[in-house]
């Protein structure tokens, strides 16, 4: 147990969910209606974590990357994610039993992503619906992405948890700024889109292999 956790933060995308094919697959689509050249999925590891806009910034060909661009292939690519977000993700291997194991200890358990808030929602109702969230919440208008600390913060103070008492669950260097940021414990998980060493260089608190791991931790 770390010093009496009072809640539980995820990531989304990497983390509680595999999402990388449908982004990938909704990516290259929007690519492919632009004229541009296609990206491994492998590709994507890298692509993803920043959000969507970014995310759309980072896949266009340097020539392409401007405004104006990066604009027309956030708005298309909303649409082909629209289309396919659930072909392929799933949640990962033991992340079903690890929440299930949280909730019945009372844990309060809450989604921060940077996926966009409306998508987050969708993909968390449909895919996630078994277990309660707390909170759920991605990029809109009122939160800015990870790694601002912003909505991690707005959480905390909603439901009167102090920050260094909870754990922030992440995939990505920017789960681990975000934590840090925040004044939450960082907590790195090593079955998502990145390696261990981008973890440890960004000196996660803690780094986990398996979901089941985590109530080791609270």
């Amino acid at each position: 147990m770390v010093n009496s956790v009072q809640a539980v933060f995820f990531d989304l995308d990497g983390t509680l969910l595999d999402t990388l094919q449908d982004i990938a697959d909704s990516a290259n689509a929007a690519l492919e209606r632009l004229g541009h050249e296609q990206h491994p999925t492998a590709a994507y590891r890298h692509f993803v974590g920043s959000g969507m806009a970014a995310l759309a910034e980072r896949i266009l060909p340097p020539t392409a990357n401007e405004q104006d661009a990066a604009s027309q292939c956030l708005k298309i690519l909303r649409e082909e994610y629209g289309r396919r977000w659930d072909q392929t993700t799933r949640p990962y291997n033991g992340i079903a039993s690890m929440l299930g194991e949280l909730q019945s200890t009372g844990m309060p358990l809450c989604v921060l992503s940077n996926k966009p808030h409306d998508f987050t929602c969708l993909t968390v109702e449909r895919l996630l619906g078994d277990w309660t969230f707390a909170h759920v919440r991605g990029v809109d208008d009122a939160t800015p992405p990870k790694p601002d600390p912003q909505g991690a913060l707005t959480l905390t103070n909603t439901m009167g948890v102090e920050p260094s008492r909870c754990l922030y669950v992440g995939d990505t260097s920017i789960d681990i700024q975000t934590a840090h940021a925040a004044g939450m414990i960082s907590v790195g998980v090593t079955w998502g889109f990145r390696d261990e060493q981008e973890l440890r260089a960004n000196d996660a608190h803690h780094i986990i292999h398996t979901p089941s791991e985590l109530l080791d931790l609270t």
